[in-house]
């Protein structure tokens, strides 16, 4: 059966790199979504079209935004056909505008999920005379899972740490939402100078200047749900009007390579907050701290996974250690690594250590602690 709910609120599922999940919850009730509640891989709450727009287009941590659009105990693939058929499509859909489904099965009696597309592609194809595309960016999940078949509409098309500000790119970048959320992590709250000695494309450094700026996440960018019958493009120009704050701080980082440097300058014009950052070619040994009062230090160095070689790290992390430890007194230091050994070469003392998350296929960890005198 489909849930049963006021005619304009469903379940929006707002989905985020697990692990984050209390970080994601925190922003979503800092921007005044209601009756938001913990779930694995992200949070889910109780809203209408206007909260699925709000949540795309302001949400800093968020990967995905998912319309709930139906739940129901399936366990062969008739009645998986007739209960599908039975759903409003032609209210969540564009007549005659393609889509596709893409269904996962676990642990149920409808096991094939090639199967379980195919009867859920029929009945939205008979509703709104349209054909399944693998290219559209208007998608159906399906999970299947303990017999219990939940559909959903991916309402943000693109994942949301693609900002739409990005030109170049460095080769391992952190993605967005990561750094949204360790900065979020670390009690950035936009009134605090951030440097990032390994700057890399200078997503880190760009993403602290929007949170104080005041500027959302989506600004840049379009989503799936503007190509949705429940689009009201009035009334989202309404609701997503950008205030930029004013502010009197600056946002640093800096990187040995050149290209890496100009990347980042040229991120930060496309972003729209140049102004704001300031980017330098220096190495780690060179780094002093770019203002006298002491801020936060986040930093996303070589793991030894897509860049470098773990053995030649050691020494890149020990000097990393070494500058912050001398030179950095007073400030809050955030190093983002996949592995414990090369963290540990810093000699840092690390007060806190978070759970495991997975940053573009590799699972790293924010090792945190403040230098408030040499610890080498």
């Amino acid at each position: 059966m489909v849930p049963k709910m006021k005619p304009e609120e469903f379940e929006i599922f707002i989905a985020c790199v697990p692990g984050l999940e209390h970080e994601l919850l925190s922003e979503i009730k800092k921007n005044n979504f209601k009756q938001a509640k913990l779930m694995v891989g992200g949070a889910s709450l109780l809203g209408d079209w206007r909260d699925v727009w709000r949540a795309n287009f302001y949400l800093r941590g968020a990967t995905k935004v998912l319309v709930r659009f139906a739940s129901f105990r399936a366990t062969h693939l008739a009645q998986l056909d007739k209960l599908s058929h039975k759903l409003n499509w032609e209210n969540l859909l564009q007549y005659k505008k393609s889509f596709r489904v893409e269904t996962v099965c676990r642990k149920s009696k409808i096991y094939h999920s090639r199967a379980a597309t195919e009867r859920i592609s029929k009945a939205i194809s008979n509703k709104i005379d349209a054909t399944e595309d693998p290219n559209s960016g208007i998608i159906i999940k399906t999970r299947i899972s303990s017999d219990i078949c939940t559909i959903s509409l991916d309402s943000s098309g693109e994942g949301l740490h693609k900002r739409g500000y990005k030109i170049a790119t460095g080769k391992a970048p952190i993605r967005e939402t990561l750094a949204a959320l360790f900065l979020q992590k670390m009690k950035f709250d936009g009134s605090q100078v951030v440097y990032d000695p390994m700057c890399g494309s200078g997503t880190i450094v760009i993403e602290a200047a929007e949170i104080a700026l005041g500027l959302p996440a989506g600004r840049n960018r379009t989503f799936a749900f503007m190509e949705l019958p429940s689009f009201q493009k009035d009334e989202y120009e309404e609701l997503t009007q950008v205030n930029q704050k004013k502010i009197n701080l600056k946002f640093y980082g800096s990187d040995r390579d050149n290209g890496a440097i100009l990347s980042s300058i040229k991120n930060s014009k496309k972003a729209g907050v140049e102004k704001f950052c300031q980017f330098k070619t220096i190495s780690i040994s060179a780094a002093i701290p770019p203002t006298q009062e002491p801020g936060i230090v986040l930093v996303n160095p070589p793991y030894g996974k897509r860049v470098g070689t773990r053995k030649n790290l050691f020494a890149l992390y020990r000097s990393l250690g070494q500058t912050l430890s001398e030179k950095f007194v007073g400030w809050q230091v955030g190093i983002i690594t996949s592995d414990p050994g090369l963290a540990k070469a810093t000699e840092l003392k690390f007060l806190n250590i978070s759970n495991t998350v997975d940053n573009g296929g590799v699972k790293v960890q924010l090792y945190e602690t403040k230098i408030n005198h040499p610890q080498i």
